[in-house]
């Protein structure tokens, strides 16, 4: 790498040194052919520097020899937990038989070239009809972080992510899954992905799509750099975190055309069936029949954060009996958002509190609400702990870090308004036992002590690739765990991913179009309150509630968020959108 040739030198030699290799060979039935390998590096082919949005990346050219394989031009790149790692394309070799392409290197560079490392890196392609499926096998002498499939040849075109296609010009685009593959914040922060699949739409019913036909919930990435006449991808697979593997196998990817979005989807979620064993919202065992007849939720807010109450225990009930006069309280869930004392910061204590009306006040709550015929969710956070609550030390050993190592808190809010994010609340992995077993313990105590119906798992969606463990198992064993114990009572998440979907039925995040077919869901926590739009004790403050639409959304649970003055002064609103609600209802 010392002597730079040119391009054009550098396809000659290659392709010389292919027809000595004894080029075609007889294999079984199909011929194997010795492929050429193309001296691209990381700024081939897309804009340097870049015309729109974009991300971080090295100020030099970092080696990225490629083959070409039906239309598109394949190379990869390994990654430990300390540098960055290319194929040595003097060591490297791309045989082709029939539908099949093996592309070997038996060694690696690092500094651009510069330097050269022990390795081997073994991907074989194969072409299924219109698609193209691979895998790729990666062999260092240290943990192996991730490894990257660099494709070129993709066109330019609309994306979608599983919904309506947007046109993203000339930026750079990065996704991640799930919960924006953990980075939420930064330079390099990307979109959220539910489940591992990008669209790019070159015409009127002609579609491309990227996914990973991965098993487990683990992190996937997704880069899109634009040139004049394609993108630069990256198929981004991350190991997992809680693993030090040298050898890591990445689950298969499969390059795709679909007719429309919805076929695109139908294809990766027809994976996603399989491997997650997910059943039709109909039919679903772990949905009970109440939820399936819910046609309102009523979301009464508690205590904020600043120890301001909206509704205390009697006045929710007091609301209740209301509803129970305007609609058959059968087919109403009650939400209780902030139950608990202050909002987050209480957690993850989850008792009653003396102000709200004490443990008197809510079991009343409850049993009354129950008698009248309404069901009752109290809220709970997933991964989230006040590290000033003296039972902290408990779970301590709970706390996340990525990947990388570096800590990863709950400090996106400004809890008290004084300009500046909070740093107080850790964000937990229920993979560790000390988390899980109390959290669980809350819950179970909250079921035999109140007898409540269900249970909400703030932030369920939020996974992170923790080191210490398997943020997404801990959450299934949680659930399994509980539902075990009391099989009538449901759980319910916040946000979802797709693995989420195998055991949590019920979400107040919508799930799109793929999704709707698994799980139901209604308007989120901080959806406006009729009149001024106040999301009561989330932190968003004010929104705008719509009185002409009543700010309901299709395939949305009709919901009602009550706070401090929904009741006494918007009581017109509120019987609005339950004559809405009873009109829908089946």
């Amino acid at each position: 790498m010392n002597d730079p040739i040119s391009r054009r030198e550098w396809l000659t030699i290659m392709s010389a040194a292919a027809a000595g290799a004894g080029t075609v060979l007889p294999r079984g039935s199909a011929r194997v052919a010795s492929l050429p390998v193309l001296p691209l590096t990381s700024t081939s082919e897309v804009f340097i520097p870049g015309r729109g949005r974009g991300f971080m990346k090295f100020s030099f050219d970092f080696p990225e020899p490629s083959v070409e394989f039906e239309g598109y031009r394949f190379g990869f790149l390994v990654f430990t937990r300390e540098n960055t790692y290319g194929l040595d394309a003097q060591r490297m070799t791309a045989q082709r038989s029939g539908d099949d392409l093996e592309i070997t290197s038996s060694g690696l560079v690092w500094a651009g070239g510069q330097q050269t490392a022990p390795g081997h890196v073994t991907a074989r392609l194969h072409k299924r009809g219109d698609s193209i499926e691979w895998d790729v096998t990666a062999q260092m002498d240290q943990p192996i972080k991730s490894v990257t499939t660099v494709i070129r040849g993709v066109p330019r075109g609309k994306i979608s992510t599983g919904g309506e296609p947007f046109d993203p010009r000339d930026d750079e685009l990065l996704f991640g899954y799930p919960f924006s593959g953990g980075d939420l914040f930064g330079a390099n922060t990307a979109r959220g992905l539910a489940t591992p699949l990008v669209i790019v739409q070159r015409g009127e019913g002609d579609y491309l799509f990227l996914s990973s036909l991965d098993d487990q919930v683990r992190a996937k990435r997704f880069y899109f750099q634009p040139g004049e006449q394609g993108y630069r991808v990256e198929a981004v697979f991350e190991a997992e975190g809680w693993k030090d593997q040298t050898t890591l196998r990445v689950p298969t990817w499969r390059l795709g055309r679909a007719a429309s979005v919805d076929d695109a989807a139908q294809a990766h979620y027809a994976h996603l069936e399989r491997v997650y064993h997910l059943g039709a919202w109909e039919t679903r065992p772990d949905a009970p029949d109440w939820v399936r007849r819910t046609a309102l939720v009523v979301s009464l807010h508690g205590m904020h954060y600043a120890g301001y109450v909206f509704n205390d225990y009697a006045r929710m009930l007091e609301i209740a009996r209301w509803v129970a006069t305007r609609i058959p309280p059968e087919r109403v869930l009650l939400f209780l958002a902030s139950w608990d004392g202050r909002y987050y910061w209480d957690y993850p204590l989850y008792r009653a509190h003396d102000r709200m009306g004490g443990e008197a006040g809510f079991k009343r709550l409850v049993q009354e609400s129950q008698r009248l015929g309404f069901r009752v969710m109290p809220m709970f956070g997933a991964n989230a702990a006040n590290r000033r609550q003296p039972v902290f030390a408990r779970m301590a050993d709970a706390a996340t870090q990525k990947i990388d190592a570096d800590r990863f808190d709950l400090n996106w809010v400004d809890w008290d308004n004084d300009r500046h994010q909070e740093g107080w609340l850790a964000y937990m992995n229920l993979g560790v036992p000390s988390w899980r077993d109390w959290l669980a313990g809350r819950i179970a105590d909250a079921i035999d002590r109140y007898g409540v119906d269900a249970y909400f798992l703030d932030i369920v969606g939020g996974w992170i690739n923790n080191p210490q463990a398997d943020m997404h198992e801990g959450t299934r064993r949680l659930v399994l765990d509980l539902r075990a114990r009391y099989p009538r009572v449901m759980p319910c998440g916040e946000m979802h991913y797709d693995g989420l979907l195998e055991f949590i039925p019920f979400y107040h995040v919508g799930l799109g179009r793929a999704g709707a077919r698994y799980a139901r869901w209604f308007s989120h926590l901080s959806h406006p309150a009729p009149g001024r739009g106040s999301s009561g004790v989330h932190e968003s403050g004010f929104g705008r509630f719509n009185p002409e639409t009543l700010s309901l959304s299709p395939g949305t649970i009709p919901t009602i968020t009550v706070v401090d003055d929904t009741f006494s002064t918007n009581r017109a609103l509120m019987e609005a959108v339950i004559e809405r609600a009873k009109a829908g209802a089946t």
